[in-house]
């Protein structure tokens, strides 16, 4: 009867309007029903309905304990409407369900959502580019440091000591990146918000539940800076803020019995109307707070709920989508909300209900809402705007990470950069995103990245014609001793490295005239050294 949990992913919303409608197609009871003087089977009530999905919601972990029989019903129309059930005469879409002894039943073919087709954005192709070291300006040939060069290599003793470590010192330049305009500011912001919310809930892909093309970096740089002491935002077109007749209302519900600064005259109900007054306001907004765009990024937050700190995350950086003036108004409302369910000088507003059940069920469809009136607006609403009224104060702050990081690569594009004479690196060129590859594949690019320049080096110095020969044959036994692996690679045989490395002129050898003259000859007495 539970069912089971939907988790984060694309087409949530829909998912979960198809698995309410199958369990209740397979769990409720049906039997033989007496109306309009004949027996109808499989037939059941609209109260037997609503006690029967009441408790399904109630139970299953997709919707919880929050759920009223009210919003029950108006699940139940909807299900109507859209021809889940149809009423004993096999009528529906115009007819209105009713919590009674009216009689329904299911029609042969259940109507499931299809999910949307829409072209999938592979590799977030539609986000711009993260700015790199593709918009450099060389500066002035008198910062050239090719004199770098013969300076180091002025001195014999330190050329022998490192030439083979870090060989030859190439001619290299300072390289300036262009002033980053705001509008690029506006792009870093967008793409590593995005891909952070992505992260956080733990999915491969934003598509089918962010489109990012309506995602506005400018919002996003606005509900990061653009804030007073409290953290709420700052509009600059006052002209965009609620009306000041509705913020006075708000705050005299808010700072209750002490928030009346208009001195208006407090009659029984007063407190009551206030209430009304705000509830118009937010309940003739054309749009949701949240925007319909970001509807179904909302949905899969409820999935993390479970999970506060990470629902709590994916809330600070999904908020920061908002346009302003909607960011504003939801900050505002939330704190409203907080305040009156939680002030206890202040009269009950709802002689029926709690004032904290009430607060959630009449400012719920005013911040969350799809285009389609088929989905479970009420019922997630609900889950939703009760986690973010009691974490309010929490999940408008701007995460520490995201913003750290966006700071360092902004950072990072303003340093000088030097680039050597005669690199190929095409910075421009460098994508938006890293792909992933296995770790194998990993340690195979971290050897070949340290062998290449080695073998580079190693290759140089092969070739290097003005090195005498004696120079030569003790760098090439320094790099072996210091990198036998590479060296190895290069003369696996002693032929291979005969065939490059000099060899040392022979030694003359005596002539034989010379072993003649050197050769004793048998001593001769010729004459005595006696007298």
């Amino acid at each position: 009867m539970e069912g089971k949990v939907i988790g984060a992913g694309p087409y949530r919303a829909t998912k979960l309007w198809n698995e309410t409608i199958k369990l209740f197609r397979g769990g409720m009871p049906l039997r033989r029903h007496w109306a309009h003087f004949r027996y109808h089977d499989w037939s059941f009530t609209g109260a037997e309905a609503v006690d029967y999905m009441h408790e399904l919601l109630r139970r299953n972990d997709n919707f919880g304990p929050e759920v009223t029989r009210y919003q029950t019903l108006q699940l139940l129309r909807k299900f109507l409407k859209a021809h889940v059930i149809e009423d004993i005469k096999g009528r529906h879409g115009t007819e209105d369900f009713e919590d009674s002894g009216h009689l329904y039943r299911f029609p042969t073919m259940s109507p499931l959502k299809s999910f949307p087709t829409r072209p999938p954005m592979r590799d977030c192709s539609d986000l711009p580019r993260l700015i790199r070291w593709d918009d450099y300006e060389e500066l002035p040939q008198r910062e050239n440091i090719a004199p770098l060069k013969s300076a180091v290599l002025t001195s014999d003793l330190w050329n022998k000591r490192h030439s083979v470590a870090i060989g030859d010192v190439h001619e290299c330049k300072l390289i300036r990146r262009k002033e980053i305009t705001p509008k690029e500011v506006d792009n870093i912001w967008k793409s590593m918000t995005v891909a952070h919310l992505q992260r956080t809930l733990g999915l491969k892909s934003m598509d089918g539940v962010l489109n990012t093309t309506h995602v506005n970096g400018k919002h996003i740089v606005h509900n990061v800076f653009k804030v007073n002491k409290t953290g709420i935002v700052v509009l600059e077109n006052k002209a965009e803020d609620m009306p000041y007749w509705v913020v006075s209302a708000m705050k005299c519900l808010a700072n209750w019995p002490n928030g009346n600064e208009t001195r208006q005259p407090v009659y029984p109900g007063f407190e009551r109307d206030v209430l009304k007054t705000v509830g118009d306001y937010f309940q003739r907004l054309k749009d949701p707070l949240l925007t319909f765009q970001l509807y179904e990024v909302f949905v899969n937050i409820l999935s993390l709920l479970q999970q506060p700190e990470v629902a709590t995350e994916a809330l600070q950086v999904s908020t920061l989508l908002l346009p302003p003036p909607n960011r504003r108004r939801l900050q505002l409302l939330l704190r409203l909300m907080a305040r009156v369910s939680h002030n206890p000088h202040l009269p009950p507003l709802n002689d029926a209900i709690a004032t904290r059940t009430l607060m959630v069920q009449m400012f719920s469809p005013c911040v969350l809402g799809s285009v389609d009136e088929m989905d479970l607006d009420e019922l997630l609403a609900t889950k939703l705007v009760t986690f973010m009224m009691e974490h309010h104060t929490t999940i408008f702050q701007v995460p520490s990470k995201l913003r750290r990081q966006v700071e360092e690569h902004l950072s990072h594009l303003k340093r000088v950069q030097i680039k050597y004479a005669g690199s190929d690196t095409d910075f421009s060129a460098s994508p938006a995103f890293c792909k992933q590859i296995r770790k194998v594949e990993c340690e195979e690019q971290k050897v070949i990245g340290t062998q290449t320049p080695l073998q580079e080096l190693l290759e140089g110095l092969i070739a290097d014609r003005e090195l005498p020969a004696k120079d030569k044959r003790k760098r090439l036994k320094q790099f072996q001793r210091l990198y036998p692996e590479v060296y190895r690679s290069r003369f696996p045989t002693e032929e291979s490295k005969a065939a490059v490395m000099p060899e040392k002129p022979p030694k003359a050898k005596p002539s034989l005239m010379f072993f003649n003259v050197l050769k004793l000859q048998p001593f001769q007495r010729s004459w005595s050294f006696r007298t």
